[in-house]
């Protein structure tokens, strides 16, 4: 995680945020059982920066924006600037959490600054607290995320104290000193020169005459490829509803068993992803019904994590597919979305995000932008599903309860992330207001379409069976998560 140069993927979203609407903070709730040890958490979180460099890095951009842009030290980095507490008024529920979350994540960061905030927020019923987690995408993407998750949390209340940090590690976090004009010139003219003339050439002439699109040939190269299927995807969105977009936002959330959601896949001869993208279809499909303006289909994208060991702090891609949204049995829909997923994922390699990613640094930021918008339009929501863990874990003192993952919305009408842990799915379901008139609907629509769908997960034949598998997953689980540490 101490790459110092951001990747194609980084720079685009970086050169996006220009339009606001194509922003890609995320964020995650997490509710804790009481108010953590803020000392702790403190020097918790400045260990973690050591271990986690981009956490103490700004960026800076590429000289005249021509290449990509550099993380370098901060030379006035404060863990007390980054790490807050504060805390809600009376009575202190839900829906005053999370209107304040709507809030900390549409308010733009600081780009002087490294790109996160961890804000504990106090004051919850029941002697309760929570953790509102806000990363600019450029850091990490969601598993990341959860990987960074690995330096700060501890699978007991009251851990014992930590090894030193090898010193190596603490010299090489604060080893990315800002360029002088010849490197940054020389990094920038290095990015720009990874794509050869004749493809600059290529990108050039489809972006100033799309009409020369039907005339290239086999020779093309899959950079421009994917560009010209960028630029062939103009088709819009397809709900009659959900027309508008604003820069308003509404947070609602849901939960569902994970062993149900599991059950009825693996019954139904799929995955959890089928499971959950059927739900938030079926949702959808729902909500327009009952809004009187009923729909065939509607376009998704869904985040696919491209992980393995080598990858950066964002290894993902997106697959958008038309999913059906008819009045039909949830059963019948979960078959059709299954090889619809199997198809997108098979199609994922070639998606249009990694061709603008690549000519994002010698297309001017203006161009980029709209063709991103124009992207965006042409989908109606978004779905991703984060894996977090199945073993209670604990943050300075705190037990973490519920976890509840905000994606960007990126242009969409909504996006529907899910993150597992203890044995629930917890849900955030992040809505453009101006685009869905009734997030409450929305919202229980999610939750009976999940409730519908784990009917199909079979009953557990023991108790005492499940409860051993269960406990076998437990040890495997903290195994993994102590050797991570």
């Amino acid at each position: 995680m101490s790459d110092k140069r951001m990747s194609d993927t980084e720079s685009l979203m970086w050169r996006l945020e220009k339009d606001p609407y194509l922003a890609s903070t995320f964020a995650n709730i997490t509710i804790l059982d009481r108010p953590p040890n803020m000392d702790a958490l403190y020097a918790r979180m400045e260990r973690t920066s050591i271990l986690f460099p981009r956490l103490r890095r700004r960026v800076l951009p590429a000289p005249g924006n021509f290449g990509n842009p550099t993380w370098v030290d901060d030379p006035s980095f404060d863990i007390r600037y980054h790490v807050r507490n504060i805390s809600l008024p009376e009575p202190g529920d839900m829906r005053q959490l999370l209107d304040l979350t709507t809030l900390l994540v549409a308010d733009p960061f600081d780009r002087s600054r490294p790109l996160w905030h961890f804000i504990i927020v106090d004051g919850l019923r029941g002697g309760r607290s929570a953790l509102i987690q806000k990363l600019h995408h450029t850091v990490t993407d969601g598993q990341g995320g959860v990987e960074l998750s690995l330096h700060y949390l501890d699978l007991q209340r009251d851990p014992p104290p930590l090894p030193p940090i090898d010193p190596e590690l603490v010299n090489a976090a604060h080893t990315a000193s800002e360029p002088d004009a010849t490197e940054a010139l020389r990094g920038a003219m290095t990015d720009s020169l990874r794509l050869p003339i004749a493809v600059l050439r290529q990108v050039r002439d489809v972006l100033s005459d799309p009409s020369l699109i039907g005339s290239i040939g086999s020779s093309t190269s899959a950079t421009v490829k994917g560009l010209i299927a960028q630029l062939n995807e103009v088709d819009s969105s397809r709900s009659p509803l959900w027309t508008s977009r604003s820069l308003r936002r509404r947070l609602e959330t849901t939960r569902v068993s994970y062993h149900d959601m599991r059950g009825a896949a693996k019954s139904l001869g799929g995955t959890l992803n089928t499971s959950f993208v059927t739900a938030v279809a079926h949702a959808a499909g729902t909500y327009h019904r009952e809004m009187g303006a009923p729909v065939e289909s509607l376009r998704a994208s869904m985040a696919i994590s491209t992980r393995n060991e080598s990858s950066g702090s964002n290894a993902f891609t997106l697959a958008r597919m038309l999913v059906p949204t008819a009045d039909m049995p949830i059963a019948e829909r979960f078959l059709a979305i299954n090889e619809i997923l199997i198809a997108a994922r098979t199609n994922a390699e070639s998606s249009s995000l990694e061709a603008l990613a690549t000519v994002s640094s010698v297309v001017p930021t203006s161009i980029i932008t709209r063709l991103a918008r124009s992207q965006a339009e042409t989908v109606d929501f978004a779905t991703s599903n984060v894996r977090s863990a199945g073993v209670p874990l604990f943050m300075a003192g705190s037990q973490l309860l519920e976890n509840y993952p905000v994606g960007p919305l990126a242009g969409v009408a909504f996006n529907v992330t899910l993150m597992s842990y203890m044995g629930s799915l917890d849900c955030g379901i992040n809505i453009d207001e101006a685009a869905v008139e009734s997030p409450s609907l929305l919202r229980d629509s999610l939750s009976r379409a999940f409730t519908e769908l784990s009917a199909f997960a079979p009953e557990r034949e023991k108790t005492t069976s499940t409860s051993q598998a269960d406990d076998g997953a437990t040890k495997r689980q903290r195994r993994w998560w102590r050797r991570s540490q």
